[in-house]
């Protein structure tokens, strides 16, 4: 196995800590989570916040490698998030954090991708540890695996699916044993969102023997995009794959249980998109 402290050597050792995020207070959001957001400021917020020392620089330190919770392997496990330089806040802030994260370039190559392994859980005194001497300490994390691509979350269950075009790319094609077990087992309707517009597309997987995960992978194919609809096809000859690829969102409507028959899910289908009016004002052409 290989020593993070050999794998991920830094300039300052005395002045760079080491922050192992789990989440968001006591029953929050997982770390994981907050990294895979939109948004990345909860993400910076958990990997700033210090309980009892909010308007300190995480102990003086000048630098911080950020990890969060990789709870798909187990407890032990966590995921590289960032390398970040600390500086002051000005003006002061009181009563919140007081110092500013700014992402470095070094190792960012590795955020997502690089999984590490503790020899022991973390508790609540060794979530903050400095650089220096970390490998002599109980944790000694080791270089567990350093992924091919950026990793994914875990399904997060059907109600939840909020997938854009390129992740859905990345699902499909490393077959993520979770998303794929999943969307094999439904049938369904579906929209798709072009988030540039809000214009809506409701489509179903009726009649695949793999449900939604067959459906879906039809349009993960580059060569594929559109599953051949009329409107899709015209947005895609006026502009273009890197469109879709850019701005296509997919989300779960409905499930069906795989022997509900298609003309069950497709009248479901049918009112999904006058509820929408995705006929008139979206991208369904009939």
């Amino acid at each position: 196995m290989i020593r993070l402290t050999d794998f991920m050597p830094v300039d300052h050792p005395l002045r760079t800590k080491v922050k192992f995020n789990i989440r968001a207070g006591s029953g929050g959001t997982a770390a994981w989570d907050l990294m895979l957001a939109d948004d990345p400021e909860p993400w910076l917020d958990m990997t700033r916040h210090r309980e009892r020392h909010q308007n300190n620089n995480l102990d003086h330190a000048d630098y911080v490698l950020a990890f969060a919770q990789y709870y798909p392997y187990g407890p032990q496990y966590f995921i590289f998030g960032g390398f970040f330089e600390v500086t002051k806040a000005v003006p002061e802030i009181i009563g919140g954090s007081g110092y500013v994260l700014s992402q470095l370039d070094q190792y960012s190559e590795y955020i997502k991708r690089l999984i590490i392994k503790l020899d022991k859980p973390i508790g609540r005194d060794l979530y903050l540890r400095k650089y220096e001497g970390l490998q002599q300490g109980s944790l000694n994390p080791q270089v567990h695996e350093l992924a091919a691509d950026t990793k994914l979350g875990t399904f997060p269950g059907y109600q939840n699916v909020r997938l854009k075009h390129h992740d859905l790319q990345r699902i499909v094609r490393q077959e993520e044993p979770s998303w794929k077990d999943a969307l094999s087992s439904v049938k369904g309707v579906y929209v798709i969102t072009d988030t540039s517009s809000g214009h809506l597309y409701v489509g179903s997987a009726s009649g695949e023997a793999n449900g939604l995960w067959q459906r879906w992978s039809g349009y993960a194919n580059v060569a594929n995009l559109t599953g051949g609809n009329k409107r899709l096809e015209e947005l895609r000859s006026r502009a273009g794959d890197q469109h879709i690829i850019d701005n296509f969102q997919y989300t779960i409507l409905e499930i069906f249980d795989p022997k509900t028959r298609a003309e069950s899910i497709l009248q479901r289908e049918s009112f999904w998109k006058l509820a929408f009016g995705s006929r008139a004002h979206g991208m369904n052409a009939n």
